[in-house]
């Protein structure tokens, strides 16, 4: 009986896992022509390549968990604006005051398995309340505002416009 329970539960979670697959394809501009997309204390480089990697999974992140198998969310990332706001002296840090609001633009298409486009168009999104929010056990890892600001755009706006309901979320 035990064995037919695990192997039950273990089909449920294959089949669970795979119903939901779907790909995320970013496509970045020059890190130095967004608004706030610089580095604290650390070279440049270094900074921009863990920022587009870090994004890039969260993009993914969206997608591979809420997406169908064979969607394809595509965007461009026309400007970033990070949460909080660099600060120069002996050592730089970022400093995260609600004055300094995360915002994002870019455009999108989302496409099917058969490449039908499901949704499409340009996004201006900023959290102006980005602080005022309970704080999550996750607030202190890096871009946690600016994750949650696109999180919250694929939960709010894209995810109901489908009719999909989110199964794992970013908060």
């Amino acid at each position: 009986m035990k064995a037919a329970t695990l192997l039950l539960t273990a089909a449920a979670l294959v089949t669970s896992v795979s119903s939901y697959a779907g790909e995320a394809k970013i496509k970045w501009g020059d890190l130095k022509d967004y608004t706030d997309a610089r580095p604290a204390n650390e070279t440049r480089k270094g900074f921009q390549e863990r920022l587009v990697k870090r994004f890039d999974k969260h993009f993914n992140f969206e997608a591979q968990n809420n997406l169908p198998e064979g969607y394809v969310f595509s965007a461009e990332i026309k400007d970033l604006d990070l949460a909080g706001d660099v600060r120069y002296g002996m050592n730089e840090f970022r400093v995260i005051e609600s004055l300094y609001i995360p915002r994002i633009e870019f455009s999108y298409q989302l496409t099917d398995k058969d490449g039908k486009v499901l949704s499409e168009g340009d996004v201006k999104i900023k959290d102006m309340g980005f602080m005022d929010r309970m704080r999550s056990i996750h607030a202190d890892k890096e871009f946690y505002y600016d994750f949650r600001l696109i999180s919250s755009w694929f939960q709010d706006t894209l995810y109901p416009e489908l009719g999909i309901e989110p199964t794992k979320t970013y908060r």
